[in-house]
């Protein structure tokens, strides 16, 4: 009986003991499925966890910011880095060579002409759009330093278009000869084994205007070249309402170019909240200037640039319903902004006067060396 006893006693302990077993092994199987699942969730979590938690970031368009500088004279020295390529390093504001309050014009406060007056001086110049169109030739001297305030009065819009495109033609075909004469310079400097002291000077001054790193000659090649005349017209027309906005009738402001601190004017409906305004100048011609500058050098149309340089090694010329399509960092409508300037551009016929050059007899260049 004690044996009986005895051998049900270690039944006992054996069950009890298989019982233990399984049930570690039950535990140790439940947690190596748990540390094995939390092994391939953790990078999903840890990803999830990091998009949710992160602060959103804001991307601001700075094109049209850039030229607040000019009338504050900020941010000199200052070391940029693009994506692409150059290392900007801006030692001279972009801006400071362009007159913005007229300081070296002849006329300190030029007067207004009316509408009728400025069409009774073109007359007497045998200036029309018909004659441009087929001699390809402009006489700069009708350079008209501000808009006629009877410009939105007149009541046949092709009048009124054509009258706009007479008086901002010769301040863009002047502007484009300058940077033309700017850039045959450059190739024959580039064409020289010596560079004399005066050349150096030249490019030391250009890189500044452009604002690329000094030596940075394949930078400063794409970036010294001109503006389409159709495609400035077109942004002008639209930006001012073919010269009739407030904008461009109390500051002569063709292309809406801001400031944050500088002389301007509030736009009306805007934000109470905003602080831009849109930047005012003495006379159209330095509207002219700025606005060709900042295409020329602002990191939001280094697209539009690089496009404009192989249309000059591949064909020659530049196709502005072409480079229009890199210009959607320009207006907060992007790709509307596009069509609509490639509507203003075919309707109008603006590419007509894309080859217009300087009539030589009117060629009073201010020497740029």
């Amino acid at each position: 009986m004690n044996q009986n006893l005895t051998l049900k006693k270690k039944n006992n302990l054996l069950k009890n003991f298989k019982k233990s077993e399984f049930k570690i092994f039950y535990k140790i199987s439940l947690l190596s499925i748990a540390l094995i699942f939390t092994f391939f969730s953790l990078p999903n979590t840890i990803e999830f966890l990091s998009k949710s938690l992160k602060s959103n970031k804001t991307i601001i368009n700075l094109s049209k910011k850039n030229f607040d500088k000019t009338l504050t004279n900020k941010n000199k020295k200052k070391i940029i880095e693009n994506k692409d390529s150059d290392l900007e390093i801006i030692t001279k504001n972009v801006y400071d060579d362009i007159d913005v309050f007229g300081e070296d014009e002849n006329v300190i406060d030029p007067p207004r002409l009316s509408a009728s007056t400025i069409e009774e001086l073109f007359n007497q110049n045998r200036y029309n759009l018909k004659t441009v169109k087929e001699t390809k030739l402009v006489n700069v001297g009708n350079k008209i330093p501000l808009l006629p305030s009877e410009l939105k009065n007149i009541e046949s819009t092709k009048k009124r278009k054509n009258l706009f495109i007479k008086i901002v033609l010769p301040l863009i075909v002047e502007e484009n000869t300058r940077i033309r004469f700017d850039r045959k310079k450059l190739f024959s400097i580039l064409n020289k084994n010596i560079n004399s002291e005066i050349d150096k000077k030249w490019l030391n001054k250009k890189f500044q205007q452009y604002g690329v790193k000094n030596g940075d000659l394949s930078t400063l090649k794409i970036r010294m070249d001109e503006i389409p005349a159709s495609l400035a017209i077109a942004q002008a027309a639209k930006e001012t309402g073919w010269g009739t906005s407030r904008f461009a009738q109390e500051g002569n402001a063709l292309f809406g170019q801001w400031t944050w601190t500088g002389d301007g004017i509030r736009p009306a409906k805007v934000d109470k909240n905003a602080k831009h305004k849109v930047a005012k100048f003495k006379v159209l011609k330095a509207s002219v200037k700025a606005y060709q500058r900042n295409l020329n050098t602002h990191s939001s149309y280094k697209n539009f640039r690089n496009e404009r340089a192989i249309q000059r090694d591949n064909i020659g010329k530049l196709n502005s319903l072409e480079l229009v399509n890199y210009l959607d960092k320009y207006a907060e409508t992007g790709v509307e902004y596009i069509k609509v300037l490639k509507k203003i551009i075919k309707q109008n016929n603006l590419t007509d006067y894309d080859d217009v050059q300087i009539l030589p007899t009117s060629l009073k260049m201010k020497n740029s060396a």
